[in-house]
């Protein structure tokens, strides 16, 4: 077979894999560009043929390759080998998509490639299509697989944490063996993330950065392989935990995608991925729109909501500049606690004996927009929907069904299952001027019977497909409408939810310092206008901290306030007047701007972020002390970063003012004298 050579070319970068002469796909490069002409198998053009030492562009389960694949599947005979050649290649204006055979089945793998010039980020995923006439099942399939340079050893980041934890950022060196990270609970989960950051000698300024981002939130799983030639592999895509999918005759089976990127430093990553998601990821309607400050009762009230008060909750949370007001959980079915009516999407009429209009007209004469809180994967025993049908949720008639948050997961893999659910919501929607909906899901599956699969284990991929299903039909049908993807937190904080909700809640942990190392992982790969940050009273008695820190630290996201409004002072309502006001100041800086984690808590005992938008004119920058009293170290160095440095620029802070060049502000550190505890400041910097 003639040899062929494939580049993708983005922005910064080249992407190369080549077709060598026994037809397997191999890759050659990926990272700085070269020209085109001087890529080739081998330094003499050669190749080699031994399946286990080449880099291989999609690994497949078969042959004499021992290490981990990227697909493996069995065919109706049994044979669960794979001999994938070269097939096809079919290239567009920023796309590419190369076929590979196994002849003796009808099997075809078609890797597929997206690109730009505008961004070094490559979209990724693969069509699995079967063109023979016997079922064949699938086991194993990642939406991608990346062979990194060189046989030095590569940093792996991912993230650690649990409920009220989420997106901790560890890094381990893999020097041996295969690092795993994966989730099984049938959402993204609160532990390890989907995505994998692999670097060398890499701080936020410097350094080779190898990324990947799974756009799935369901199980999935994410592999990183250190082989025995001391070659470093990342594999992306659908866990293999409990999963297998029956690829019917003349069917084709299309993988999440996954977003990868080559860059130098951590704070060049987190913007490409931030301005890419923006532009290609994001729901349409709203991406390029900043997110409304919202205020969220549910802190105020909990499950005691009344129009009364949620009115006078609303007339504090217009005084002092929100946008947008959110009624959480209680006002539905017989939900007087968390043990009744779930599932039961009706207006609870002892608690609004007039029905939610009259809430809800009350809250748009005051000039803001109303949104709802629904769970609509849940039921709770105790509900009208779980009498008349028991059989609706994922169970097994030989167990007990176990109850986490005194619920029930739907299986919303039926047909009519999913329809009940889009019909509730519709009636909603339709009925009451409805602007928001935040949709929760509060636990993990058990219990995975779902009789009316002919294959069981492709539950958790359909039940993923039929969330996002219902989400895609509401936005379509009401495109006014903005969605909130919450699961007990930071549950669905993934590029998949993201390509269908506008925004995900972060963690129910809104304490301002945790928060800050939880926003911090959050910023890595995900775009900073998506992530819900609220101002709230959360263990004011333990740790109290002053409502200028927890607007510092809630700002650095889409602010959003969660306290109890009746209980604030006068001085603390004006507080909050004027930090909503400063902040639409310098939200399309926060939301669309470009981001410099300065300093943080773990490395130099204290968070400094700044923010810089994309014309460079203006930018903020926000530093918070931790609880520690950095042992009376009174002050501190801070580089600015991004700036222009063919203009000047006026920093205000501490009630003063001063205009220095961009380069001067870029390269000269500033002292701060910021030292006790739990202290906080912002500065804000525009041009001349």
């Amino acid at each position: 077979m003639q040899e062929k050579i494939f580049v993708i070319s983005t922005k910064n970068t080249h992407y190369v894999v080549g077709v060598d002469g026994d037809g397997n796909l191999q890759h050659l490069h990926w990272g700085k560009k070269a020209r085109e002409t001087d890529y080739s198998f081998g330094l003499n053009g050669e190749y080699n043929s031994n399946l286990d030492m080449i880099k291989q562009e999609y690994t497949v389960f078969g042959g004499t390759m021992y290490r981990p694949c990227s697909f493996k599947c069995e065919y109706l005979d049994k044979c669960r080998d794979t001999l994938m050649k070269f097939d096809s290649a079919q290239e567009g204006d920023g796309s590419l998509d190369i076929t590979l055979k196994d002849s003796a089945y009808s099997l075809y793998v078609t890797l597929c490639y997206r690109y730009s010039n505008d961004s070094d980020v490559i979209t990724r995923f693969v069509k699995i299509e079967n063109k023979s006439q016997n079922e064949i099942k699938i086991h194993r399939l990642m939406s991608a697989e990346i062979s990194l340079p060189g046989e030095e050893a590569y940093d792996v980041t991912n993230t650690i944490g649990g409920w009220g934890s989420e997106l901790q950022l560890e890094t381990q060196t893999l020097k041996n063996g295969t690092v795993s990270f994966e989730s099984r609970k049938g959402i993204t989960g609160h532990t390890n993330s989907p995505f994998v950051i692999l670097s060398q000698n890499a701080d936020e300024d410097n350094g080779e950065v190898y990324f990947a981002c799974l756009g799935y939130g369901g199980n999935f799983k994410i592999e990183v392989n250190r082989d025995y030639m001391y070659k470093t592999r990342a594999y992306l895509g659908l866990s293999d935990f409990d999963f297998s999918h029956n690829l019917k005759a003349g069917e084709i089976f299309e993988s999440p995608k996954a977003y990868i990127g080559y860059c130098n430093g951590f704070a060049q990553m987190s913007n490409m991925m931030n301005h890419f998601a923006v532009d290609n990821i994001l729901p349409k309607d709203f991406a390029h729109k900043p997110l409304p400050v919202l205020y969220n009762s549910w802190e105020a009230t909990e499950f005691d909501v009344n129009t009364e008060h949620q009115l006078k909750l609303a007339r504090l949370a217009k005084s002092i500049g929100c946008e947008l007001f959110v009624m959480d959980d209680g006002w539905f079915g017989q939900r007087k606690n968390d043990h009744a009516g779930l599932g039961d999407w009706y207006v609870n009429e002892e608690k609004f004996p007039n029905g939610i209009d009259e809430l809800i007209n009350g809250v748009n004469d005051l000039g803001m927009d109303f949104g709802l809180w629904f769970e609509p994967e849940m039921v709770n025993p105790d509900s009208d929907l779980y009498r008349a049908h028991p059989d609706w949720t994922y169970h097994y008639d030989s167990r007990t069904p176990s109850l986490v948050r005194n619920q029930l997961v739907l299986n919303i893999t039926k047909p009519e299952v999913e329809q009940y659910i889009f019909d509730c919501l519709d009636s909603m929607l339709s009925n009451h001027n409805i602007r928001y909906i935040k949709w929760d899901m509060n636990r993990p599956f058990s219990e995975i019977g779902a009789e009316n699969l002919e294959n069981q284990q492709e539950l958790w991929y359909r039940h993923t497909k039929a969330v996002y299903s219902i989400a895609d039909r509401l936005k379509e049908k009401y495109p006014y409408l903005q969605l909130e993807a919450c699961a007990s937190g930071g549950g669905r904080a993934d590029y998949g939810a993201l390509s269908h909700f506008d925004m995900v809640w972060t963690s129910d942990n809104t304490d301002p310092v945790d928060r800050l190392d939880i926003q911090r992982g959050f910023s890595m790969v995900y775009p900073i206008k998506c992530m819900r940050a609220w101002v709230t009273d959360w263990n004011s008695s333990t740790r109290p901290v002053s409502l200028d820190f927890r607007f510092n630290s809630s700002m650095q996201g889409s602010l959003s306030i969660g306290s109890n409004l009746l209980n604030y002072s006068d001085e603390e309502l004006e507080k909050s007047r004027k930090y909503i006001a400063f902040y639409k100041n310098i939200r399309e800086v926060v939301q669309f701007g470009d981001l410099y984690r300065l300093k943080n808590y773990g490395e130099n005992g204290f968070y400094a972020n700044q923010y810089v938008s994309a014309d460079r004119s203006k930018s903020v920058v926000f530093i918070c002390t931790s609880a520690n009293s950095m042992f009376n170290r009174q002050y501190k160095s801070i580089r600015l970063k991004g700036l222009d440095e063919n203009a000047d620029y006026r920093l205000k802070a501490d009630n003063c003012e001063i205009v220095k060049s961009g380069v001067y502000f870029n390269s000269v550190p500033i002292d701060v004298n910021i030292w006790r505890a739990l202290d906080s400041k912002i500065w804000l910097l525009e041009k001349v």
